[in-house]
């Protein structure tokens, strides 16, 4: 994770040396995916936060590719409040919260070999990063994977996280390793 200052988006020295550390981890695991997902605090209009989220992502981004990751293996995203590491009510100051996620994915289905595993891995990060409780569709997708009917559940939770602008476990490919 890499933090930033209250409304900024520029890189501290440390932040790049996780980012230079996390360029590493992309150079030896070959054919990686890297996903740097921007978040803010709760300070500041919704709308805005979300441009800010997007800016610090990106900035991480320009980092990755001077450290020698191809622009074509990081996807970045924006998600605004959403997703905050530290629970708080609006216009509160949180650094914590003020940060960008670098994942470092394998390769195309890497680790998702079989569909039951990849159910589990949309179903997981849906509870992870919904945003109301009654998601009725979503846990109707995820009760068919549970029961073993992957076909009716994955193209639903995949449709939901992307429609949500939630990477997928392995961001740019949707099951059977196709890309999108």
């Amino acid at each position: 994770m890499v933090f930033f200052d209250w409304d900024r988006s520029n890189l501290s020295a440390q932040a790049l040396n996780t980012i230079k550390q996390a360029a590493q981890a992309y150079k030896t695991r070959g054919g990686a995916r890297i996903t740097a997902t921007g978040h803010t605090d709760t300070s500041g209009p919704e709308n805005y936060n979300m441009a800010l989220s997007l800016r610090r992502a990106n900035a991480v981004k320009e980092a990755l590719i001077k450290e020698g990751v191809p622009a074509t293996a990081i996807t970045t995203v924006g998600r605004g409040e959403a997703g905050l590491l530290v629970q708080t009510g609006d216009g509160v100051r949180e650094p914590q919260n003020r940060r960008v996620e670098i994942v470092i994915g394998g390769g195309q289905m890497a680790g998702f070999s079989d569909p039951k595993s990849y159910c589990k891995a949309l179903s997981d990060k849906w509870r992870q990063y919904r945003t109301s409780q009654v998601d009725t569709v979503e846990a109707a997708a995820i009760y068919k994977c549970e029961q073993g009917d992957y076909m009716a559940g994955i193209p639903t939770l995949e449709d939901a996280l992307i429609t949500a602008k939630i990477p997928l476990p392995v961001p740019g490919y949707r099951w059977p390793g196709q890309p999108i």
